[in-house]
């Protein structure tokens, strides 16, 4: 096979457009003796004649214009290639892993993919539904390149590994059967719910942040029903087996299910986004964070930044 040198056949595709090897020379900054030099060179690479004498001049032979007509399609990949990269550089194109908590998805991440189809068309976002645990795993084998979480699950705001990126303070709701003597009430207290039956997860983070607002109003919930999905929990509040604490990030209407926000103190859920440290600067990864940030202060009550330490 041939060894196609890409400045050598610059040198030539130069030499095509000026005519002469003295401007060839003058347009690369090169001296005639090197341009010529090269071109012998070239011609030894690939086993034909790329020149001919006229006079006091060259010509392309027949084989040279074959060489630089296949030469063209190389150049124009490089171009793009060049025109690819600077873009990347920039952060206008290139592709973002995201690992994100189930209610995130709908609620933030494709609304900032949305976005960035419409104003970064060369951003690619490749999402990955993953609870907090996991997301971070992914995101520290290099898996991912964007975790999202509940800043209670995030790792510490002093790991070395990553940089924390405050979102949002999702309000918590709650989720009361229509028929309860509060579901038309403004703005209940958490208090007043302290003797119903409670329906919330197991185990795990939705359970520690039911139990805690609860105790932070002045009791401890009676778990009457256990749960992980909202879909289950809503259909449990809304055949009136108990009530719930919903973030607002995951509340869907749902007959038989009134949503009332409670009084000023009510409980938050704080939001963050991750990434590996260094990799928000200036690149696709810092756009995509910028569309997140734009989703979740678009959010209806949800415009409160989650504190950076969680």
């Amino acid at each position: 096979m041939a060894d196609w040198d890409i400045r050598k056949l610059h040198i030539l595709r130069t030499l095509r457009e000026k005519g002469t090897v003295t401007a060839t020379a003058e347009a690369l900054h090169m001296t005639p003796s090197a341009v010529s030099q090269q071109l012998t060179n070239l011609s030894k690479q690939l086993g034909v004649e790329l020149l001919q004498a006229h006079g006091r001049r060259v010509r392309l032979t027949d084989a040279a214009r074959l060489v630089l007509r296949h030469a063209e399609a190389v150049f124009e990949q490089l171009e793009r290639a060049d025109a690819e990269l600077a873009a990347h550089l920039r952060g206008e194109a290139g592709e973002v892993r995201v690992g994100a908590f189930s209610t995130a998805v709908p609620a933030l991440v494709v609304p900032a993919v949305t976005a960035l189809r419409a104003t970064r068309p060369g951003i690619a976002v490749r999402v990955r539904e993953a609870e907090a645990q996991e997301a971070y795993e992914l995101l520290a084998a290099g898996e991912v390149d964007l975790a999202l979480s509940l800043a209670a699950q995030a790792p510490s705001a002093v790991d070395p590994r990553f940089t924390r990126v405050p979102l949002l303070a999702d309000p918590l709701d709650v989720a009361l059967p229509c028929d309860h003597p509060l579901a038309r009430a403004e703005r209940p207290r958490l208090a007043d719910l302290a003797a119903e039956p409670w329906i919330f997860g197991a185990s795990g983070p939705w359970s520690d942040i039911t139990r805690g607002a609860c105790e932070a109003a002045g009791f401890r919930p009676h778990q009457a029903h256990a749960a992980a999905g909202w879909p289950a929990i809503l259909a449990m509040v809304g055949a009136g087996m108990g009530v719930a604490l919903v973030p607002r990030m995951a509340a869907v209407p749902r007959d038989g299910v009134a949503m009332r926000e409670l009084r000023a103190d009510r409980p938050v859920r704080h939001v963050v986004a991750a990434v590996r440290r260094g990799a928000e600067e200036g690149t696709a990864v810092g756009r995509v964070l910028d569309a997140l940030r734009t989703s979740a202060a678009s959010r209806p009550g949800g415009s409160q930044a989650a504190p950076a330490d969680g």
